[in-house]
């Protein structure tokens, strides 16, 4: 497998710690509101590269935290009348109902930046034993020169970060670069430190997560390309202090998405909410895989339009294979011809997630599946190949995570479809309408 790797610029053998096991922290949300699609792109392509890796029999550790202390948090609470764990609580609980509605597992790792103040604060003050930060005026910057390949990870050189910086010049920091580890407030939620009552920079917050979880340097660490500069390279630069490496030895990256070619921001009102989606947010999730996860894309109703009906036509296929590979009467082996084109696409998928997780080109491959399903359908192929063949669609949809639900068909079902195609073949129309409604009403066809 291969993977492009944001630190060394190129794709690599992706080589895990431990053989067999995964070690995977995505940023998450800053919990202030609802997600908007843009969000949600990280959280639908991260799960598929989770459920790739375990279905090659990985046991994937992965985890994703909320930020729930943020001036933005404050301010709603402030709004609302409520407290900042509040706000926090219900909007964790959006964001996961988001998550699933898109068809992303939930059951990994959540940590909250809240319950792990404590190490923060422990963090911040061995970095500032080693002096790699120091303390002004109850604020706590990190000293940026302390590390030498700073700015590796976005390809930039100090010239250039400095020349940036200057433009928000703060007269109390040593270096224009050096960046808050501790902020002094008693306005909003705060905790006491040596240093000051306060709370934590944004930048602090996953690598002592990330620390405190896996113990060591973690096998991949994910998240929007937009967190490249500054976040991830300030991550990074903490590691390379406090813990001599640089948290992770791959770095993912996705690219961002416009809507009608504009970048979407909450605070522009621009944003749509992955709750006010229109439609099978299964074809919305096959929409955002369509494009190559670092490249970005850019969202149009129209499109999605076009994924909706597509995705119907792909679970009517599933569906009508499922049915016939029960119903069938004909329990031929498959034949050798029949199981080489099965096993082309299969080849075809695997290729393609091996690539860099090239989603695109995957989909590509369950496009020619299906066509492929409906050509044994029309043929009247044996119940043998029908299934094999649904099998394998269900475990690429699987991966993508975009499953289509059929139950087996109970003996009285079973008797009821024996007599729908009966009264079919005698042309009696009336009577075989009569029980196709009754199968539609059983949500059987």
């Amino acid at each position: 497998m291969k993977i492009w790797n944001t630190y060394t610029n190129q794709l690599e053998d992706f080589v895990p710690k431990r053989e067999k096991e995964v070690s995977m922290y995505v940023c998450g949300p800053t919990v202030y509101d609802h997600i908007h699609i843009g969000n949600a792109r990280p959280v639908i392509f991260f799960d598929t590269v989770t459920r790739y890796f375990s279905s090659l029999g990985y046991h994937v550790r992965f985890a994703s935290n909320f930020t729930d202390v943020d001036d933005r948090i404050i301010e709603r609470a402030r709004k609302e009348q409520r407290t900042e764990l509040e706000v926090g609580d219900y909007y964790i609980r959006q964001f996961l109902e988001a998550a699933e509605s898109l068809g992303s597992k939930t059951d990994y790792i959540q940590p909250r930046v809240t319950e792990y103040m404590d190490k923060i604060i422990d963090f911040i003050q061995e970095l500032v034993e080693k002096e790699a930060a120091y303390v002004v005026d109850g604020d706590v910057f990190f000293r940026v020169s302390k590390v030498a390949e700073y700015g590796h990870l976005s390809n930039r050189n100090l010239d250039e970060l400095q020349a940036g910086a200057r433009i928000e010049l703060n007269q109390r920091k040593e270096s224009p670069l050096d960046f808050v580890l501790w902020k002094k407030t008693d306005s909003g939620i705060h905790w006491h430190s040596p240093f000051s009552d306060g709370r934590p920079g944004w930048h602090t917050e996953c690598v002592v997560m990330v620390d405190s979880i896996f113990h060591s340097e973690i096998d991949i660490h994910g998240g929007g390309s937009d967190l490249v500069f500054p976040h991830h390279e300030n991550e990074i630069a903490q590691a390379i202090v406090s813990r001599h490496h640089r948290l992770a030895r791959y770095w993912l990256h996705n690219g961002r998405l416009n809507i009608d070619g504009a970048e979407m921001h909450k605070s522009e009102g621009n944003a749509l909410f992955v709750k006010d989606l229109p439609g099978d947010k299964r074809a919305f999730r096959l929409f955002m895989l369509s494009t190559h996860y670092r490249s970005p894309i850019n969202f149009r109703f129209e499109s999605l339009s076009v994924y909706e009906n597509e995705w119907k036509k792909l679970e009517n296929t599933i569906k009508s294979l499922f049915r016939n590979s029960e119903l069938a009467t004909d329990q031929t082996p498959i034949q050798d011809r029949e199981l080489a084109m099965i096993q082309q696409y299969k080849t075809q998928f695997i290729e393609a997630m091996e690539l860099d997780f090239n989603t695109p080109n995957a989909i590509t491959a369950l496009w020619g599946l299906t066509k492929q399903a409906n050509i044994f359908l029309k043929e009247k192929a044996s119940g043998a190949t029908l299934k094999k063949t649904v099998d394998q669609l269900r475990a690429m949809l699987d991966i993508l995570g975009v499953p289509v639900c059929v139950k087996s068909l109970s003996a009285d079902e079973k008797k009821l479809f024996a007599e729908w195609e009966t009264l079919r073949l005698k042309k009696e129309w009336a009577k075989a309408d009569e029980l196709r409604k009754e199968l539609q009403k059983r949500e059987l066809l």
